[in-house]
């Protein structure tokens, strides 16, 4: 039986260099060899005839040398070698680069199988560096061959004759997943996964070896979140909900409230009134009318007899909450306070008292909410705006100065529902998507430095009519390495050259945040025309005169981003524009932004924005510590993600600290990934 630990250095055909190759490609044992999947398969099943081949198709055919090998020297390090073949359906054109082995390895007159990909050129189909097999090997050559992710140095044909070296010894692997549990999830044996990914019978057998590897892959990931999310799934909360009428709060809105709004304070509404500690993520793009779900969200809580309280990221978008929600709640008869970092620890402690006297209901803050001395009578709600800006532990802490305490996170960064449910695998998803009427769509440009004349005097023409303006860089100094505008390089010829007369300011991360707050409420009262940022500004106040956003060297931010930027203007009656300044010359960036002049639609952008850069860079999701997939794409495979995370609540709500015998092999194989990020998981 093979030693699945063995260093793959000792492997038959391996040694030190190739080891050192391999290590590379993150394989050091034979099982990262064993786990080194197929990234697609070649189908090679069956022989075509010339006649049937595409332009693009991957075809096994048999073909009969026409002519003599023909030698091109294009230049001192270019040979080009090439030569018709042809079968009773029509002929081919073959071509090799710098393989001078071919004018010995096929001859005039003879037959050979050729396998390779399909290319038409002025009506002539023509394979580029066909690979070549002799009549004979017609039945090895047949079949499903699998295509890895390599390295230089290391060939397909070499990890394939690898994958056979280890496979020719008994390959067992103790499956986590037990029969009954394997049963009820339809899923395969891992040993037969193993083998048929790499050595499948048909295609039937990848999709079943790539759905149970993929099952696990995704499993051990959200119950790894679940697991530090402190899940509370199947935890009953002391906290009862009799009145959940909102009708008294709406009543004083001066708008209709939209079908997706009510849509989601039904599904809030259900949370509230069951048994079960509510978890709920509540996206929607930048103006959708997050804040009114959370308000009259509140206002249910207090009408029930409890405390709300609500976490801002900054300052200024607290204080903006508080000044948009206290009138409502003042005419309700409802106590709303305020507490951030500027709150003098004399008013503090006023607060803190008052909160455990239960002389507020609803309290609106920063993280000065999780201070320890914040101390409320019976907190029952807790919602945390821009969840993303907040750790798990800073939301869990909030949460736990109240008993079976609800909770409801916000964000208006638009995360593909695939996504969301990866990085919030605790939380049910409700969708606010649609926008209330009035909302004009932001106008979208994707320019060059040849427009920089015209995008002055747009500006100027913008401050004249008494509108004010964003424009966002990627970097907060000048820097030698990188070819990028800095938001000090660009105030410097704003403030100094083109617009002298006008009143700029520039803000970023590094100031502090007394500074931030000063700028951007002095931005708000229309004491500043035009605001140079990074994109500190992403969330912030909504300043309903800015009708202009412009954003530099627009190719660096991802599209999702570009988006947030964007959503700072448009929130008023003014039609808002948004400038994307980018001089990259590649095709695949353009077409890239692009995609933001078509769209106004957060989702269908990240959605875009997902496919194109991967999970990996989605958001820096690298950066938050979530692993990597071998097999997995969260694009593709959001059946077996639903599947995965079903399973993983249906173990804990039976087994929290997978202390079940049944369960053992799951639990070592948790802490194997994901070690001592475990940390509320019982030892």
């Amino acid at each position: 039986m093979v030693d699945l630990e063995k260093n793959i250095q000792y492997l038959k055909g391996v040694g030190p260099a190739k080891a050192a190759l391999l290590n590379k490609l993150g394989i050091f044992s034979i099982n990262d060899m064993v786990e080194h999947f197929p990234r697609t398969y070649e189908d090679r099943t069956r022989l075509r005839n010339i006649v049937d081949l595409m332009d693009g198709d991957y075809a096994l055919f048999v073909g009969k040398i026409q002519t003599d090998i023909k030698v091109q020297r294009i230049r001192k390090n270019l040979s080009i070698f090439s030569t018709f073949a042809c079968d009773d359906t029509d002929n081919i054109k073959l071509t090799w680069f710098n393989q001078r082995y071919i004018k010995d390895r096929i001859k005039c007159g003879m037959s050979y199988i050729f396998y390779g990909k399909v290319q038409v050129e002025y009506g002539r189909k023509v394979i580029d560096n066909p690979q070549i097999y002799n009549l004979a090997e017609l039945d090895k050559v047949q079949g499903i061959y699998p295509v890895y992710t390599l390295t230089s140095g290391i060939t397909q044909n070499y990890l394939f004759k690898l994958i056979n070296t280890i496979y020719e010894d008994e390959v067992f692997k103790q499956d986590i997943f037990s029969d009954d549990f394997r049963k009820k999830y339809n899923l395969a044996d891992i040993n037969y996964a193993l083998k048929n990914i790499h050595f499948p019978e048909n295609f039937s057998a990848i999709d079943r070896a790539r759905n149970r590897i993929i099952f696990e892959e995704l499993f051990l990931l959200q119950l790894a979140l679940m697991t530090l999310k402190d899940n509370s799934l199947g935890v009953k909360k002391e906290n009862t909900y009799s009145d959940i009428d909102d009708s008294e709060f709406a009543k004083l809105l001066p708008f209709e409230l939209t079908g997706a709004q009510k849509r989601v304070i039904e599904e809030i509404k259900q949370d509230l009134a069951s048994n079960k500690i509510m978890n709920r993520l509540v996206q929607g793009d930048v103006g959708c009318g997050k804040t009114m779900v959370a308000a009259i969200s509140m206002y249910i809580a207090v009408k029930n007899g409890y405390q709300a309280t609500m976490m801002a990221p900054t300052t200024i978008l607290a204080n903006q909450h508080y000044n948009e929600l206290k009138p409502y709640f003042d005419k309700l008869g409802m106590s709303v306070e305020i507490i951030t970092s500027s709150t003098t620890k004399k008013n503090k402690e006023i607060i803190s008292n008052k909160l455990k006297n239960k002389e507020i209901d609803i309290l609106i803050g920063t993280h000065s909410l999780i201070e320890d001395n914040i101390e409320f009578n019976n907190l029952s709600l807790v919602i945390t705006d821009e969840q993303h800006r907040f750790g798990v532990k800073q939301r869990m802490k909030l949460t736990n100065k109240g008993k079976s305490v609800d909770t409801i996170v916000m964000t208006a960064t638009p995360i593909p529902r695939s996504l969301a449910i990866i990085l919030y695998g605790d939380l049910d998803l409700s969708i606010i998507d649609e926008m209330p009427l009035g909302r004009t769509p932001v106008k979208t440009y994707v320019v060059d430095k040849t427009y920089e004349f015209r995008i002055n005097n747009f500006i100027r023409k913008n401050v004249e009519a008494g509108r004010q303006i964003y424009v966002v860089c990627p970097l907060v100094e000048n820097n030698d390495t990188l070819d990028l505008k800095s938001v000090e390089e660009i105030y410097e010829k704003y403030k100094n050259e083109y617009f002298k007369d006008l009143s700029v300011e520039f803000l970023h991360g590094k100031m502090k945040n007394k500074e931030k707050d000063d700028i951007m409420q002095r931005f708000k009262d229309n004491k500043i025309n035009i605001l140079i940022s990074t994109t500190v500004i992403e969330v912030g106040i909504s300043v309903s005169n800015a009708t202009v956003m412009i954003i530099e060297n627009a190719d660096r931010f991802g599209l999702a981003a570009l988006h947030q930027l964007r959503g700072r203007v448009g929130r008023g009656s003014f039609e808002s524009y948004c400038i994307l300044k980018s001089d990259n010359k590649s095709q695949k960036a353009r077409d890239r932004l692009k995609i933001m002049e078509k769209s106004n639609n957060g989702f269908e952008i990240a959605e875009t924005d997902l496919e194109i850069r991967g999970p990996g860079d989605f958001f820096g999701i690298r950066q938050s510590g979530l692993p990597e997939f071998k097999l997995a794409n969260l694009l593709k495979d959001m059946k077996i993600l639903k599947s995965a995370q079903q399973a993983v609540k249906d173990i804990l709500k039976e087994d929290k600290y997978l202390k079940a015998p049944e369960n053992q092999l799951i639990r070592e194989a948790l802490f194997d990934k994901f070690g001592e990020q475990l940390t509320n998981i019982a030892t």
